[in-house]
């Protein structure tokens, strides 16, 4: 059993020295990201918004991702996924009625 653990520590240990800690304007543009497709998904599964207006911001999401922020789909997928994790859906939302129009000015799609 101790055996295990060790191993498990291990394995846990290296998985967290590996990942890609992102800072200042690529932070930012994961939070834009992760408010985006959050809220289309969000609204899209309360029935308040449509199929295509969740694919649009999901779109933008990817974006965001593709243009304002380095490493690899991995890599950009994890941070993603810690970003969703911190906050709770409520606050995604707000930061989404606050920021959304900020965060098309910051980290330009076009």
């Amino acid at each position: 059993m101790r055996v295990l653990a060790l191993i498990f520590a291990l394995v846990a240990t290296s998985a967290a020295a590996g990942q890609r800690v992102y800072e200042g304007d690529e932070a930012a543009a994961i939070r834009c990201a992760n408010m985006m497709a959050m809220t289309g998904v969000t609204l899209n599964g309360a029935g308040l918004m449509g199929e295509p207006e969740k694919d649009v911001l999901i779109g933008i999401s990817v974006l965001f991702l593709e243009r304002h922020v380095s490493g690899t789909w991995t890599e950009k997928k994890r941070a993603m996924e810690v970003m969703r994790d911190r906050r709770d859906v409520d606050a995604t939302l707000r930061d989404y009625q606050r920021n959304a129009p900020v965060c098309l000015k910051r980290f330009p799609i076009n």
